[in-house]
């Protein structure tokens, strides 16, 4: 088998734990194998880096920052070579450049364009353990790139699907995905399989396991992704395909995402194409909307509220008030005492009354649900934070996810 093993910064945080992640790749080559590593930065070795930038400049150019950011990952990715090479191994540490990762021009925020996987193809063929340096790569120019928030996982998918290989593991400090948090429902069950269609519901939705991009790409190139951790031998859970999952189960998790703000706009001129006039400056500043709900006022204007993350609601703000200030909508209000639990299932496809079981659960625990959103495997509703840990665990109950 072609296995690719991706570590985190938790995974790296110490030489110690360097070092267990060699024992660990070691048993892999031994039981045999052809192991690609992926490694992160040791913990806080990247905002360290950040550090020292902001020591001479506030604002460093980004394509300077890429070439020091990426060096927390180049020097992981040695030390765990030189590790195994002194286990007895034959390992060779590349960089993002060096392993075929090719990305577009977004310095920061890199997309992988594509991966020339000659280079890694050769060394496996010599039978050694390849290292490579997450969370980078080169664009056109030649110029060094980071891909931004979860870029070793996607470095990891990304050359899994290259080198075609039969497995991804990404290694973190969590044993796989469970029902939900189990720090808010210790009945929470770890998952065996879930599709990717489930995963990228749950990652978007809050679950921090996996990062959307990473599954999509998975999804994309049909890699099967596995998320396990790297303090035992315990087994995590595979992320494939739908049809791969003999016996899709009616709801899978319940997600929980504390980081949603409401806005409310009273009064909208009731005037053709104001909706989008208004949603298009959102998203000209990269303001991410979730839910909309628009009806209509008793005098002809237009009410509108929508959900946006809490880190997003400063820029959100100086948007609607330019609309307030032009006289296009009469008033505003915000919220940020709300959070958004979810129901998530590819077997609600085929299953009717699912939505009426949760609507039920929340007026057994008396909450009131202030916005609705649905999709053919996903049921969010939006509820006054302070009830969120209330409704996890009485949804948790409903759908019996803890058999």
């Amino acid at each position: 088998m072609l296995i690719v093993q991706k570590f985190g910064g938790t995974s790296v945080g110490d030489l110690e734990r360097i070092q267990n992640v060699a024992n660990r790749v070691s048993e892999s080559k031994k039981a045999g194998n052809d192991v690609v590593v992926v490694v992160s930065a040791m913990s806080g070795e990247t905002n360290k880096l950040v550090g020292y930038a902001e020591h001479f400049s506030k604002n460093p150019a980004q394509a300077e920052m890429d070439m020091l950011l990426s060096a927390g990952e180049r020097v992981t990715a040695s030390l765990l070579s030189i590790a195994l090479q002194e286990m007895g191994h034959s390992a060779t540490a590349m960089t993002g450049r060096k392993a075929g990762i090719v990305t577009d021009k977004h310095h920061t925020k890199a997309r992988i364009e594509e991966i020339n996987p000659e280079v890694m193809q050769s060394a496996l063929k010599e039978g050694k353990i390849i290292v490579v340096a997450g969370f980078q790569g080169v664009n056109a120019n030649g110029d060094v790139t980071t891909l931004g928030r979860g870029g070793s996982d996607l470095s990891a998918v990304a050359i899994a699907g290259a080198l075609q290989a039969d497995l991804c593991e990404i290694y973190t400090d969590v044993s796989g995905i469970y029902t939900t948090d189990p720090r808010i429902e210790p009945k929470a069950k770890k998952l065996e399989k879930i599709s990717y269609d489930e995963m990228l519901e749950l990652a978007s939705l809050g679950a921090k396991v996996l990062q959307n991009r990473s599954v999509e790409m998975a999804k994309k190139l049909n890699v099967n992704l596995v998320t396990r951790t790297s303090f035992s031998n315990e087994e995590g859970t595979l992320i494939t395909k739908e049809e791969n999952i003999m016996e899709a189960p009616l709801v899978s998790g319940i997600a929980l995402d504390r980081n949603q703000a409401r806005i409310s706009l009273m009064g909208v001129k009731d005037r053709p194409g104001i909706a989008s006039d208004i949603f298009n400056k959102l998203a000209a500043a990269e303001v991410n909307v979730d839910m909309i709900i628009q009806n209509k006022a008793h005098d002809g204007a237009t009410n509108i509220d929508f959900t946006v993350p809490v880190d997003d609601l400063h820029d959100a703000k100086s948007i609607v008030d330019g609309f307030v200030q032009d006289g296009e909508i009469e008033a505003d209000s915000y919220n940020e005492d709300i959070c958004k639990v979810s129901v998530v299932g590819v077997g609600m496809r085929s299953h009717t009354g699912v939505a009426a079981r949760a609507f039920a659960t929340m007026a057994d625990n008396n909450i009131n649900i202030n916005m609705i959103s649905t999709s053919e495997i996903k049921i969010s509703m939006v509820i006054d934070e302070k009830y969120a840990e209330l409704a996890v665990r009485g949804l948790h109950d409903t759908y019996e996810l803890d058999k």
